[in-house]
């Protein structure tokens, strides 16, 4: 029969399939698959890794099939997931396809879609060669007697395997094809490693039959695994390491051991004694009390990194446990071994020197930033911090990041990346072996497009959308490779490792000469005071002393990657000296890497915080990852203004009260600093921050005064007093610098003479005024009313009727101007929002303020601009008051809102960026040109609070080219040292958004 053309187009063709065989046609028309109804079918085979590959081997099992084709024809065009799991399996490994043609009837195993427990496979295996339970001294033994045990065992059992192998590699392929679950990269691992227990257990059931016969067993036998096995993360093909452990330890037992060995390695995979005491010159079995005497006296130190992974998987396994629970102690104390941080560096370059240069970019196991260097780190890290820390006791590599992230001894961030490059560069490995079944670990070459094609899609990984698969797959080998490279030379190379375990670090027993040039050489300015600063923390004899010469190599190497590390390195020895009864400090910083790492960054980098940590010590604990990120951003503004109002309730004496309110801001700027400087926080954060606190404190102060003046009096408080913030405080918007600008308020209360409530009120604000302005060795807390009516000649608080008064009838541009900034910051809620509610009428007037008015505000803008700018100040380069900068800013925002807040709602804000958004919304400016402002100003804020933390003090000028300015680029989140590069950006951006402010303010 002719099928209709429109038929005919409908069924793709070879190209389209990507078939690129000669034969590819006619071996679609073999197998009736050239028509209508196999369009599914044949879309499938196109997603096979490579879909000539698959049909090729599909050709060749109708052809072993003979009668029995239909019957997969059919299931294969019913059964999606059967069909995924074989055209991925048939298409990615051409030694599963002949597996498959050798005995076709197979097929029907992957009709399975759930593998097999641990239990079901080991029954699998020996009931493929008819095992018993063997007898034995141990009666719960894994021991069995096969009754087939002749050269037909191996046959049998390679046969059994390989089936089990197809099952798993099959469910792990399937979703390259169809939409089947994607196998998670421990289960492959711990499948595999179930198998290899299974298969183990086969082949000692076969040696116990050829050693033992039909008489019991006379010995205890077990089989330790090891590597990649012991931590039950094996690949496809893999050696697997064991070691023996016999009770006793005789002929008998050396027989079975080898007998395993060799039925193991002809059925399965190769078995491997290797790692036994004394390698391969030394005994295949010993007793458990002759390992323990070799491991106490002879071992070496790579010896116990092995034993790290070592697992009872077969034989007796309760002798196998003592095996562990013996040697295992002494794994966790090899760490204490001279030389051992060295030792084991050593061998890990002598593992990568194996590799020969042309190969190293592409071996996944050995290579640069390959899986070894992810294994040696992670177990370098357990071996250290193991000794004292029993969590991180587990075998697996993942496992093992999990567990060290946990406990703080790497990043979390650090800890996800290598375990994401981990897995990624396990699968491309498992795709590898694969393809043919042999144990590689290479990648093809990089002209081999063909090999890189079917490893990508044998991977599932796809185009991108600027790439094609071998371009994406390319990238993500490289991108995977530098990472794990560059967080192994973070956790491996550093002499972290090495001052854990040595007292006596090399570089404090130099000669005085020797030692400065080494100080020298890690960035140190003044080396000879470096020297001293180091001598003053590590002299005497005192514990202290020790701990810190267990330290300071690591903290050394830190503080040189910081912009200024001798100041940092001072700051350290004050922090130290001033914490010396502080028994917590020095731990933490030797148990917590993240907490010396980031106190060094923090020291290394800031003028502004070392005196906050010294009188806040407890914020240094605040370095540390908790379960849910840094504690650093652990509390939240709210929570800490209530803990700051609590506190100071406590106190009747209004000097006690501001003191538990500066203590608790004290802390509350440190931990805002420090996670601003270790780019934990934005810029509206660290804003929203810094205000709430100085809101706190405000209020704290307001509170404890008002209460004194009540018990004083004997009455209640005559008047109720509320202070507005004004500028950035009104705003939400401080910065580190900033002092609080506000208008004190008062009401009478009812039957109170307005004369005496006025004097009441006056001297409640001067009193909060002056406590709050006391001398204190943290930054200032200046309260500054210099923008109430009449300035600094007008009185400090007027009553709300008095405001309403002057602002109807005297206000000023400027003062209408200043307005659009005030908010209720504290005193009495309902005192504050009547008295919003009166300038509202103000600064939101019907229509919209005057055209005199938009004209008086341009014409003192023009002045600021002219006239403001300290001398000698670089208009470019000033935060505040410079092109584009702060003020520049602002005040386009305010005018604005002056013309426009009457019709918007949304302006009547008292926040800078969020009146941005709402100018971007109601489309009053053109996005991109709101874009240029948002940016300037967030550029702007950004640089001057790292001028503060930088030098300590208040400051708006960025500083030219050299050490300051680099510093704070860095501060300020600069990707590089380059802070020329920063200024640039700083002076485009702001040049930009300059052009802004001169469209707007132009009319």
């Amino acid at each position: 029969m002719v099928r209709p053309p429109s038929a005919r187009s409908a069924v793709p063709g070879v190209g389209r399939l990507g078939l690129l065989e000669p034969t590819a046609a006619a071996s679609l028309r073999e197998l009736a698959w050239d028509n209508i109804d196999s369009i599914p079918v044949l879309w499938a085979l196109s997603r096979a890794p490579d879909a000539d590959l698959a049909l090729l081997t599909l050709t060749r099992l109708r052809a072993a099939l003979g009668d029995g084709w239909p019957e997969l024809d059919a299931a294969l065009r019913s059964d999606n997931a059967l069909r995924g799991r074989l055209f991925a399996l048939i298409g990615s490994s051409s030694a599963f396809s002949d597996h498959l043609v050798a005995d076709p009837a197979a097929w029907r195993i992957l009709r399975r879609d759930k593998l097999p427990a641990r239990e079901e496979l080991i029954a699998d295996l020996l009931a493929s060669v008819r095992a018993v339970p063997a007898q034995s001294p141990n009666a719960d033994a894994l021991l069995y007697s096969a009754e087939v045990s002749g050269p037909e065992a191996i046959s049998l059992l390679r046969k059994r395997y390989r089936d089990q192998l197809m099952l798993l590699a099959a469910l792990d392929l399937a979703a390259t094809v169809e939409n089947e679950p994607v196998l998670p990269y421990q289960v492959v691992g711990r499948h595999l490693t179930d198998l290899a227990d299974a298969a183990l257990t086969a082949a000692l059931a076969v040696a116990v039959a050829r050693v033992c016969k039909d008489e019991p067993v006379p010995v205890r036998l077990a089989v330790i695994a090891m590597g990649k096995s012991g931590a039950r993360e094996l690949n496809y093909v893999s050696d697997v390491d064991v070691v023996f452990v016999a009770e006793p330890a005789d002929a008998t037992a050396t027989r079975l051991a080898a007998e395993l060995m060799t039925v193991g390695s002809a059925a399965f995979f190769e078995v491997d004694a290797a790692l036994r005491p004394e390698g391969k010159a030394g005994a295949l079995v010993r007793t458990l009390d002759s390992h323990i005497a070799y491991y106490k006296r002879w071992a070496r130190t790579w010896e116990f990194q092995a034993l790290l992974k070592a697992r009872p998987m077969t034989g007796d396994l309760a002798l196998g446990e003592r095996y562990r629970d013996a040697l295992m102690p002494m794994v966790w104390t090899a760490s204490e071994r001279p030389d051992f941080v060295a030792d084991v560096q050593a061998m890990r370059r002598r593992v990568e020197n194996l590799v020969p240069a042309d190969l190293r970019e592409r071996e996944l196991k050995l290579g640069h930033g390959s899986l070894r260097d992810v294994e040696f780190a992670v177990q370098l890290l357990q071996l250290v911090h193991g000794r004292v820390d029993e969590t991180l006791h587990v075998q697996g590599t993942v496992e093992a990041l999990t567990a060290l992230a946990a406990g703080g001894y790497i990043g979390r961030d650090d800890a996800a990346n290598l375990t994401a490059s981990y897995e990624f560069l396990r699968l491309l490995e498992h795709r590898l072996q694969l393809q043919r079944l042999k144990r590689t670990h290479t990648l093809p070459a990089a002209d081999d497009e063909e090999g890189m094609r079917w490893l990508a899609r044998a991977a599932h990984i796809r185009p991108d959308g600027r790439q094609d698969a071998v371009g994406v797959l390319g990238t993500e080998i490289r991108r995977n490779a530098v990472r794990v490279r560059r967080l192994h030379a973070k956790l491996f190379y550093r002499p972290l490792l090495e001052s854990v375990v040595k007292m006596e670090p090399a570089a404090l027993r130099l000669s005085p000469d020797a030692a400065i040039r080494q100080l020298a050489a890690l960035g140190y300015a003044a080396p000879e005071n470096a020297l001293g600063h180091l001598k003053a923390l590590t002299g005497g004899v005192s514990r202290k002393g020790r701990i810190q010469a267990l330290l300071l190599p690591t903290l050394l190497e830190w503080l040189g990657d910081t912009p200024n590390p001798d100041a940092g390195l001072l700051a350290y020895r004050r922090v130290s000296e001033g914490l010396d009864d502080q028994i917590w400090f020095l731990r933490e910083l030797r148990d917590e890497g993240a907490i010396a790492q980031r106190l060094m960054i923090v020291l290394g980098s800031s003028e502004y915080l070392p005196d906050l940590l010294i009188n806040a010590p407890d914020t240094i604990r605040m370095y540390a990852d908790g379960p849910g990120g840094p504690l650093l951003l652990s509390p939240q503004p709210e929570d800490v203004a209530r803990g700051i109002l609590t506190a100071s309730a406590r106190y009747d004496d209004p000097k006690r009260a501001v003191a538990a309110a500066r203590s608790l801001r004290r802390h509350e700027l440190a931990r805002v600093a420090s996670a601003d400087l270790l780019g934990m926080l934005d810029v509206p954060q660290v804003c929203r921050a810094l205000s709430a606190v100085w809101v706190a404190v405000l209020e704290a102060a307001l509170r404890a005064v008002v209460r004194a003046s009540a018990a004083e009096l004997g009455a209640p408080a005559p008047a109720d007093i509320a202070v507005i913030g004004m500028g950035r405080l009104g705003g939400m918007e401080l910065g580190y610098g900033s002092d609080a600008d506000v208008l004190f308020v008062c009401d009478p209360r009812p039957g109170q003479d307005e004369t005496k409530a006025v004097k009441w009120a006056i001297g409640i604000a001067e009193k909060v005024q002056r406590l709050l302005g006391a001398p204190s060795t943290d930054p200032p807390l200046q309260v500054d009313a210099g923008l109430r009516p009449e300035g600094r000649n007008g009185a400090l608080v007027r009553t709300l009727a008095a405001y309403a008064a002057y602002y109807q009838q005297w206000a000023q541009p400027w003062e209408v101007q200043a307005l659009l900034r005030a908010h209720q910051v504290a005193g009495d809620q309902d005192l504050g929002v009547r008295f919003l509610h009166i300038i509202d009428k103000v600064r939101y007037p019907e229509g919209g303020v005057s055209a005199e008015a938009v004209r008086e505000i341009r014409r003192i803008k023009a002045r600021v601009d002219a006239e403001r700018l300290p001398r000698g100040a670089n208009p470019a380069t000033h935060t505040k008051l410079g092109r584009g900068g702060l003020a520049d800013i602002e005040w386009t925002v305010q005018l604005m809102q002056l013309r426009y807040a009457h019709d918007v709602l949304g302006l009547h804000n008292t926040s800078t960026l969020q009146s941005l958004d709402v100018i971007q919304e109601t489309k009053l400016l053109a996005a991109e040109d709101v874009s240029l402002l948002r940016e300037a100003w967030l550029t702007a804020t950004k640089a001057r609070n790292a001028l503060v933390l930088v030098r300590g003090k208040p400051a708006d000028q960025l500083p030219g080219p050299g050490r300051l300015l680099s510093a704070v680029a860095r501060v300020a989140g600069w990707p590089n040292d380059d802070g020329s590069e920063f200024l640039d950006n700083y002076m485009r951006v702001t040049r930009r958004a300059k052009a802004v402010v001169e469209r707007v303010f132009g009319g």
